[in-house]
């Protein structure tokens, strides 16, 4: 009898950990560890250059349309609003397998030759996956956790960034020195984790966790060891020749680190499940010794008034609330704006600019870290070095951006768009180290571009939560990132593309040569990116200045408690419950005084 009750409780302990807010947190911090894919465009790209005879106009065409696909969310956001996450988390899985797959049948040549268009919808459409992913799991995160929003924007997308470097290092564990095998990696095994933990990914009902602070910052902790030894591992193996085995054993113990919150989500649970087993003793003070007040405890003043409340609340939210009603009068900042009231805001529009420039930039600058290390002739396996550094410091940048920002905010109560134009100059001076390189330079401008792209990204995401709320965040924060492909394509494949290709052909006629004669168009020196970066360097500067206009304009909003509104949802609800359990205090006191 005692087995079978402890086999219960065991059973039952099991459950709350799954249905549990941490293991939900747990199971969304693999699934974004899984969505970086796009990030590893470096390592491979080299390979679909030279099997498909593209030149670096393709190319960077061929990048450009990754960008649009992993930046243009719209449509998983809209499916979001309407579809349970389980769906969207599947339709992503689907789209990252079927994209990358065919682009490793096409590089394998285990298909025929397909057109430049095909292998654009291919790249699109696995590139796109990631949008799922986020969609799917990290607002849902943000729901969940709404007071906590920066340092869980920081986590989930410090993952996606420390992505490329993970699974940099599963590809030598695996499959050794054979690029082209990485790009089968990043399709079936986001899509495996996907489909693993599909129902487990839902949103919760919003409640306080006494420890929720300490819980993140354990979490960072993880995390920031897991990103110090993925860079130990880079530089080392970098430095030394590393054996298969080697590559294993690194690989082991990443994957322990990354399965380290799973420990910090079980023992959450636990503590919960024993106070559970083991209630704190109600206070006598709320105990009714005369049955006679019990009637008139029992009118609900409590639960009229937050029934009063959210009809109130509802009826705030009711044909006014509809897409198209009220476009140009929304209500104050950090209220629920409806879609078109947040896309046609003033905010929002210097948002897509900044994000145009300073984005459009980074993403630039990283699809051609490849062809920067063959232009400034760096070893192969130092380029691949140049694309983890990245990788890494996008993760330090995300996490910087939600954890420091959010504690500087708390103190200070300085504007989150301060940050983020602070990312836009660092990112300009990583492209002026391009454009003038000295020996060693491009591992600092790796930092730097790595470290500005994982900030830029994360304050987007959190600013836009701020400042137009969330009853439409899985939309809005798709739509905010659409300005990243656009400026992706015209600085990534007119001006650099372009520029690019003109150096290599001036080269070639030096040579006596001709287009014709060769198979790919190949440009050495430090002249092939100095002009595009001194654009792309100015680019991110114009950005930065155009955030001052976003600073001004909010600085009156983050000088309040923008938290305000949830805590008292939070409270609200707590209250309802407390009202609820006097009352069958309450009740039980009065039956047993009759009897």
């Amino acid at each position: 009898m005692a087995a079978s009750s402890g086999n219960r409780g065991c059973c039952g302990f099991v459950s709350q950990v799954i249905k549990g807010r941490w293991f939900m947190m747990f199971a969304s911090f693999l699934i974004m560890a899984g969505a970086g894919a796009t990030y590893l465009f470096g390592v491979y790209s080299k390979d679909i250059k030279s099997v498909l005879g593209y030149d670096q106009s393709t190319l960077n065409l061929l990048g450009s349309f990754k960008d649009l696909g992993a930046n243009v969310g719209v449509l998983s956001g809209l499916l979001a609003e309407v579809a349970p996450t389980w769906f969207v988390l599947l339709v992503g899985s689907a789209m990252n397998f079927v994209g990358y797959f065919m682009i490793w049948m096409s590089v394998t040549q285990r298909v025929a030759r397909p057109a430049v268009w095909q292998m654009c919808l291919y790249i699109c459409i696995g590139a796109n996956s990631q949008n799922f992913a986020n969609t799917g799991s990290l607002v849902t995160c943000v729901k969940n956790f709404p007071e906590s929003r920066g340092m869980m924007l920081g986590l989930m997308k410090g993952f996606v960034g420390l992505s490329g470097a993970i699974f940099t290092q599963l590809y030598h564990a695996i499959y050794g020195d054979d690029s082209k095998n990485m790009i089968l990696l990043i399709g079936w095994l986001p899509a495996a984790v996907s489909v693993v933990f599909v129902y487990t990914i839902r949103t919760m009902k919003v409640s306080s966790h006494p420890n929720e602070r300490k819980v993140f910052y354990d979490y960072l902790y993880i995390t920031l060891a897991l990103a110090f030894l993925l860079m130990g591992l880079t530089i080392s193996q970098k430095q030394v020749s590393f054996s298969h085995a080697a590559y294993v054993g690194g690989t082991v113990v990443i994957c322990a680190l990354t399965f380290m919150p799973l420990a910090i989500a079980i023992r959450e649970e636990y503590a919960t499940w024993k106070q559970r087993k083991n209630p704190v003793p109600p206070p006598t003070s709320i105990i009714v010794s005369d049955p006679n007040t019990v009637p008139q405890a029992n009118p609900n003043n409590s639960a009229q008034t937050e029934k009063k409340l959210e009809e109130e609340s509802s009826d705030s939210k009711g044909p006014s609330d509809s897409c198209c009603a009220n476009i140009f009068s929304p209500p104050e900042r950090g209220q629920d704006y409806t879609i078109l009231q947040a896309l046609l805001s003033l905010d929002m529009i210097i948002l897509f600019i900044a994000t145009f420039c300073g984005l459009g930039c980074s993403l630039t600058a990283v699809d051609n870290l490849g062809q920067i290390g063959e232009s400034l002739e760096y070893p192969k396996h130092t380029i691949s070095t140049f694309v983890s550094l990245v990788s890494i410091w996008n993760y330090f940048g995300r996490v910087f951006a939600g954890f420091v920002s959010e504690t500087i905010y708390l103190r200070w109560r300085v504007p989150r768009p301060v940050i983020m134009m602070v990312a836009l100059v660092l990112s300009a001076l990583g492209d002026l180290l391009v454009a003038f390189p000295i020996p060693g330079s491009v591992y600092i401008a790796s930092l730097l571009i790595g470290f500005s792209f994982g900030a830029q990204l994360t304050l987007l995401f959190v600013v836009i939560s701020e400042l137009f709320g969330l009853k439409y965040y899985s939309t809005l924060f798709n739509c905010g990132q659409l300005a990243s492909p656009l400026g992706s394509y015209i600085l990534n494949v007119l001006v650099v593309g372009k520029l690019y290709d003109r150096e290599a052909a001036k080269q070639l006629a030096l040579k006596g040569m001709t287009r014709d004669m060769v198979k790919e168009l190949v440009c050495i020196g430090k002249q092939c990116y100095r002009l595009s970066f001194i654009i792309l360097a100015g680019a991110n500067l114009f950005g930065a200045l155009v955030l001052l206009i976003l600073i001004f304009r909010t600085k009156k909003y983050y000088g309040g408690d923008i938290y305000k509104r949830y805590r008292d949802e939070i409270a609200a609800t707590n209250r309802s419950t407390s009202d609820g359990h006097e009352k069958e205090l309450a009740l039980t006191s009065s039956n047993g005084a009759k009897t």
